[in-house]
């Protein structure tokens, strides 16, 4: 019986130790052809000399699985690097059909105290390094689409998070970061549409070393049972948005941990308020809108998150 991604390809970045690990796995698992991208530093924060092992070893996995794989070792936030890995893929196994955005540094710090670099270099990893693959694979469909005279097969699945949804105090860097990815998967959404390509992302909650803090206090289970936290939870959505059985979700935010996927909306308008005269004056707006704060309960304003059981990650 046919696999669901049988002989499609896919890039995962960021491949070489949890969520993108898991991920890689399961696609494999599920019959797709994968390049596994790791720059392979040791330190979260991107700190460390690059080493192949990590991509190496999950390429081990899936071949010994039975799967097909190859390694690529390019940093994703520099454009030629992610040139060169959606090249890796079209060359190796003749498309690209798929492609999850994983790679990610931690630079945390409170926004009063972060420096220059601590913002610039998350974001771009996290922001430049979606787009910069992002671009590359887009070209390609686009050209597969004109050539074919119809659509083609395209997924992209980006990693944003939750603190971008509920705000997280010490990362302004990595939440903004975030926040972009979402806006740079719904502008995607729209324009590949039409070559019938797929733009989602995915707001995980998983123990990986970027969240190793985060989750510190949550004790994994000793009986046996999958951690309700493991990384193995959020990759079957991978698959499942890369595959045809996807193909009417597009432009969509999921947040998803521990056996639950959840849908996110897109904002809506909680409260609208005119003038009575031409142009607000400062009176108007402090009668209406500081009256209308004062009978909203301050954590009404993550309201949404906490409907979805949502904190910070």
């Amino acid at each position: 019986m046919a696999q669901p991604l049988e002989g499609l390809t896919a890039i995962v970045t960021g491949a070489g130790r949890g969520l993108g690990r898991a991920e890689a796995l399961e696609l494999a698992r599920l019959g797709a052809q994968v390049v596994v991208n790791d720059y392979g530093q040791p330190g979260r924060d991107g700190s460390g000399e690059a080493s192949a092992a990590p991509a190496e070893d999950v390429v081990a996995e899936i071949r010994a699985a039975g799967g097909t794989a190859v390694a690529h070792l390019g940093d994703v936030a520099d454009h030629a690097q992610a040139r060169a890995l959606v090249h890796l893929a079209v060359e190796t196994y003749g498309k690209l059909d798929i492609l999850v955005n994983n790679a990610g540094i931690l630079r945390d710090r409170m926004v009063f105290s972060m420096t220059e670099d601590e913002w610039d270099s998350v974001i771009r990893v996290h922001l430049k390094g979606h787009f910069n693959t992002t671009h590359f694979a887009a070209a390609h469909w686009r050209e597969r689409s004109k050539a074919a005279g119809g659509p083609v097969h395209g997924r992209i699945v980006n990693t944003s998070s939750e603190a971008f949804l509920a705000g997280s105090a010490g990362q302004p860097n990595y939440a903004a970061a975030k926040g972009g990815i979402v806006g740079l998967t719904t502008s995607t959404a729209l324009a590949l549409g039409k070559y019938g390509v797929t733009a989602n992302a995915i707001c995980p909650r998983a123990r990986t070393r970027m969240t190793e803090d985060v989750f510190a206090g949550f004790q994994e289970p000793t009986d046996g049972r999958l951690d309700a936290l493991a990384p193995e939870h959020v990759a079957p959505l991978v698959g499942y948005l890369a595959s045809p059985a996807a193909a009417r979700v597009n432009g969509q935010l999921l947040v998803v941990h521990g056996g639950m996927v959840a849908i996110a909306e897109r904002p809506r308008i909680a409260a609208k308020f005119d003038t009575a005269k031409e142009v607000f004056s400062f009176d108007e707006l402090d009668d209406l809108l500081t009256s209308y704060y004062a009978r909203r309960p301050a954590e009404e304003t993550f309201a949404a998150a906490e409907v979805l059981g949502l904190k910070h990650g």
